[in-house]
């Protein structure tokens, strides 16, 4: 059976990729977050030895060595991590708080840089493994108020092409997923005349979550094996 990492798995797309790992009888579902949501419970009453939960807050990057030492020494190697983690931490440059902004490079960069550090490490010995990271098209598009945010993503996306780099020549793959505005609760929230102009940008619909996650399994799957150092975008035509 094959771990995969997925973190902030407690709701929205990375309740929608654990699901999508927990159905999958080849993979063990290690979910990685701060609280235990009961949708994620109810996984694990569903198939408590395939899938599991590990408290973890992102923005403690200390604890990482040994979180996945443990992880590693209890469960095995680990086949797929998948980088969700993250905060909106959405505002105007100018009157943001530095801890806000160090807060916001730490849970959406640093984090996912450290995991794959010491994630990778049981991958290079086993010469196989899948790493997926969450983008947003927030990283090659325009957004007032979110320039912090997409800082964080676009660094993702560079360290994701160079990883592949380093990480290709023994089996593993290193790859993200860029989601656009996803029909969610968090879109429920917006204002309904910008919501109208984000939906219009959409010619085929703002995707689900369920659909931005079938990327995601893609990339931990075996037809996935020769694609690496790529961004594969579920925006509905939005960025066409």
């Amino acid at each position: 059976m094959q771990n995969v990492i997925v973190t902030g798995n407690s709701r929205g797309l990375g309740l929608a990729i654990s699901r999508r790992v927990a159905a999958d009888p080849r993979f063990r579902l290690i979910g990685l977050s701060r609280s235990l949501s009961p949708d994620y419970q109810a996984l694990i009453d569903a198939a408590p030895e395939r899938v599991l939960h590990l408290p973890f807050d992102a923005a403690d990057t200390a604890a990482i060595p040994g979180l996945v030492k443990g992880l590693t020494e209890t469960h095995g190697p680990v086949w797929g991590l998948v980088n969700n983690a993250a905060i909106g931490m959405d505002g105007v440059l100018a009157t943001m708080h530095a801890t806000d902004i160090q807060k916001a490079l730490k849970v959406n960069l640093e984090s996912p840089i450290v995991l794959a550090k010491y994630v990778s490490r049981s991958m290079l010995s086993a010469r196989q493994g899948r790493i997926v990271n969450i983008s947003s098209i927030i990283a090659s598009t325009g957004f007032h108020a979110l320039s912090v945010y997409a800082a964080t993503k676009a660094g993702l996306e560079g360290f994701t092409r160079s990883l592949s780099r380093e990480l290709g020549k023994r089996g593993i793959t290193v790859n993200a997923v860029a989601p656009g505005y996803m029909e969610t609760g968090m879109t429920a929230g917006i204002d309904e005349h910008n919501l109208a102009m984000i939906r219009r940008r959409a010619p085929l619909g703002l995707p689900t979550p369920e659909q931005a996650a079938g990327a995601v399994m893609y990339l931990l799957g075996e037809d996935a094996a020769r694609t690496t150092g790529h961004v594969i975008t579920v925006d509905g035509g939005s960025t066409a």
